[in-house]
């Protein structure tokens, strides 16, 4: 069931991500609607299903300032996230989320929303999903992946 309030605005690495391990679904699951902006769609490279909302930013510099921190992708999601009243943003690279974190926006990477899918009930495990992030090219530290399971309640 989707959770209310928050507008969901997604990155491309969030989408690419999921997209690799066929669980792109999970967004739709677990938020009901996601936004992101035409850049994430470009970069992207590929048509994202229905239920994303494609926007673009109202303020153009702001973004082109960001851009100057972060790649093209990540700047319109950070400032289409600045623009709404309580979004919720999802991002995962490092430099991104610092930003993000600076800027006093609310963000979680695509493994906390693999971990808030299994706290929510939308999945049953973490543990298959992990396994299939590890057949990509994603790399993560085992200790984030210890830190999703015990976060799902699965260590």
């Amino acid at each position: 069931m989707p959770l209310p309030s928050k507008v969901v605005i997604a990155d491309t690495s969030c989408f690419i991500l999921l997209d690799k391990i066929d669980e792109v679904s999970l967004l739709k699951q677990l938020f009901g609607e996601v936004v992101t902006t035409y850049e994430v769609v470009h970069e992207f490279g590929k048509q994202l299903p229905e239920w994303v909302k494609i926007e673009s930013v109202k303020d153009g510099k702001y973004q082109s300032v960001l851009a100057l921190e972060v790649d093209r992708g990540e700047a319109s999601a950070i400032a289409l996230s600045a623009e709404k009243e309580d979004a919720l943003l999802i991002l995962d690279d490092l430099r991104a989320r610092k930003l993000a974190e600076k800027l006093g926006l609310s963000y979680t990477g695509t493994l906390g929303v693999i971990a808030r899918s299994r706290k929510e009930g939308v999945i049953t495990s973490v543990k298959p999903i992990i396994e299939k992030i590890r057949n990509t090219n994603f790399r993560f530290g085992e200790d984030v992946f210890s830190a999703i399971l015990k976060a799902a309640g699965e260590e």
